[in-house]
């Protein structure tokens, strides 16, 4: 029978008895129906598929109702009764067709099988006809070269008896003359002729007498029958019984998650169906800086193993190695296969917490690789803490990560345990070190690449110092576009998140300063508040009165502020536009920018004359922030 009609007639059978089941389940829900049992004895049995796919009937237990229950209970327990035993025959009728697709994958994996058996038939059976055809190749050529040594032999005993028979001819030729001439010689009457002819005759005859005729053979009448040297045709006949050396294996590419970071898996196959006593698996590391031909190449290991796979350990993390693999038998060793280019699994990222900020609704992480080779992409993994500081077990990924940060988005007022994984095709690394993420408020760090060579930053990144000595002209970095020239300032890192952001700032009465925000394109040999890609307050002390102005674009209304705020709270809304600035102490507002601010923008913070200035963040927005 075809392969193909059992793989159909199979699988026509099972969807038939699927079928059937699911008429016999729909029968006896309305049997159910018709002939309801009493309330104190229950049939409603509760399907459950075990670990070996097989379906298994429990009976399900209900408390017994009370006496005299309202027929519209009766109604609706039948109800949810109906539409449960419903939903689990769907359930049931999915793990079927699931069997079922399952059997389909499997009978095509045996039509392969099938198609690779006629294959390597077909070229054991090509094999063989070709050792046959040597061997009667070669007998021909055995039977040809023992034919003409018969003919050349018949044809030297031929010519040696007939040059014999001929030498015999012409000495019966010459007795018979002899002879001959004796009769006249007796026969004659005269005398005188006798006398004078028979001494000549008897001279001849005694002539002819002394010759010696040859009155044996020649030459053998038998033939010569050496034996024929048919070694080389034992040794073409033994060979077809004799399995021949194994062809070169074939090592497969690597598969995804086959890898930790010391040790790999590696899995070869043949070609055909050649009997292997042993493999010898071979591997290097693979060095960029170390030409191919380079007698500093890494030694060649060698792993001795009988099955197609091996785990070779003691490796190092994130390198790729080369392997290649020969197949040896009784026989001889197969050629070896091609080379193959595996890696072990990457080192754990390294997290940059001084570069990760945070918001209300989201987290901007930053890391480092920490592996020279490149790494396919990361996941980000985080896991909620609870109120006692103990981690929840449940644990959520953001995958496939391209570069080394990601934005995740996360639920107001809770804390996270974050960490990083780099992978690559031989899997995922060990964690990295967890930090600990809090969204009550907008945390961020000042970026001191940006910040003007006076200022100083300290070491926890939330304040600034500007000193009484100035730089000379030559030590500032006019020449860095990152860094502000002329405007003593410097830019915090905002995540880039369009939400709600707030953070406050204290400042001493003796300070002239600049807070607000700046786009990132902001010319830095530009005044902040004098051109129109950044917005801030602006602090200026005068003989009489402390004044203050809000910038945008180098404009500013004209407000008079009473009371000298020490600590000032900036409220920013990306979606209302709005940038508002706060008294903390007083809970008084101070002014609104209104902009839709088409990019996201960073806190900004200046010094005008030497002092200090320092940043709260991370804190929770008071309520009137975003009234």
């Amino acid at each position: 029978m075809d392969l193909f009609e059992i793989r159909g007639g199979t699988l026509d059978v099972i969807a038939e008895e699927a079928e059937h089941q699911d008429l016999s389940r729909d029968s006896t829900i309305m049997a159910d129906r018709e002939a309801r049992p009493p309330r104190g004895v229950s049939t409603f049995q509760r399907f459950s598929v075990g670990t070996n796919e097989s379906l298994h009937f429990e009976p399900c237990e209900d408390s017994l109702p009370s006496p005299t229950p309202p027929e519209d209970e009766l109604d609706d327990d039948n109800v949810f009764r109906e539409g449960e035993t419903e939903g689990e025959i769907v359930t049931v009728r999915n793990r079927l067709q699931g069997k079922v697709a399952e059997m389909e994958n499997f009978a095509g994996h045996l039509e392969e099988i099938f198609l690779t058996v006629e294959e390597n038939f077909g070229r054991q059976e090509q094999h063989l006809e070709q050792h046959y055809n040597d061997v009667l190749l070669t007998l021909s050529q055995r039977y040809d070269e023992r034919a003409a040594g018969l003919e050349e032999e018949k044809k030297g005993k031929l010519e040696a008896l007939y040059k014999q028979l001929l030498a015999c001819g012409r000495a019966m030729d010459a007795s018979k003359e002899l002879i001959e001439t004796a009769q006249k010689v007796y026969r004659s009457q005269d005398k005188r002729l006798f006398l004078k002819a028979v001494m000549p005759t008897i001279k001849r005859i005694e002539d002819f007498a002394k010759e010696e005729v040859e009155l044996t053979l020649s030459t053998s009448l038998e033939f010569n029958t050496p034996l024929s040297d048919m070694s080389d045709v034992k040794t073409m006949m033994d060979s077809i019984n004799v399995v021949p050396a194994p062809s070169a294996p074939v090592i497969n590419p690597q598969m995804p998650n086959s890898a930790s970071q010391t040790s790999l898996r590696v899995c070869w196959s043949l070609f055909s169906d050649d009997t292997v006593e042993y493999y010898e698996l071979y591997y290097r590391p693979v060095l960029e800086d170390t030409p191919a031909d380079s007698s500093c190449a890494p030694p060649v290991s060698k792993v001795k193993v009988k099955e197609t796979h091996c785990t070779v350990a003691d490796l190092l993390p994130n390198a790729q190695y080369e392997l290649w693999v020969t197949a040896t038998n009784t026989t001889g060793i197969s050629p070896a296969s091609e080379k193959a280019l595996y890696v072990t699994v990457p080192s754990p990222p390294v997290i940059k917490q001084r570069e990760c900020t945070s918001c209300p609704e989201a987290a901007l992480i930053r890391w480092e690789s920490g592996n020279t080779n490149p790494v396919d992409s990361y996941t980000v993994e985080l896991s909620e803490m609870g109120t006692d500081a103990t981690e929840n077990a449940i644990t959520e990924s953001i995958v496939a990560v391209p570069t080394c940060q990601c934005v995740i988005q996360l639920q107001t007022g809770r804390r996270y345990l974050i960490s990083v994984r780099a992978v690559n095709i031989g899997g995922p690394s060990d964690r990295s070190e967890v930090i600990t993420v809090s969204t009550t408020g907008t945390l961020f760090y000042l970026l001191e690449e940006t910040a003007h060579s006076c200022l100083s930053i300290s070491e926890d990144g939330f304040t600034i110092f500007y000193g009484d000595e100035e730089l000379p002209i030559s030590a500032m970095a006019l020449d860095d576009n990152n860094t502000f020239s002329r405007c003593v300032a410097v830019l915090g890192d905002l995540i880039p998140v369009r939400g709600r952001h707030y953070w406050e700032v204290e400042v001493d009465d003796g300070t002239e300063f600049r807070i607000g925000v700046a786009s990132e394109d902001m010319e830095r040999n530009s005044y902040l508040g004098a051109n129109n890609t950044s917005w801030c307050m602006r602090h200026i002390l005068t003989p009489s009165r402390h004044k203050f102005e809000f910038l945008h674009g180098g404009c500013s209304p004209d407000l008079r502020i009473t009371v000298n705020p020490v600590r000032v709270g900036v409220a920013l809304d990306y979606e209302r536009g709005t940038l508002s600035f706060f008294n903390v102490d007083l809970e008084q507002h101070l002014h609104t920018f209104h902009c839709n601010f088409p990019k996201y923008v960073q806190p900004c913070f200046g010094l005008d004359n030497p002092g200090a200035l320092t940043v709260h963040n991370g804190i929770e927005a008071p309520e009137y922030a975003f009234i």
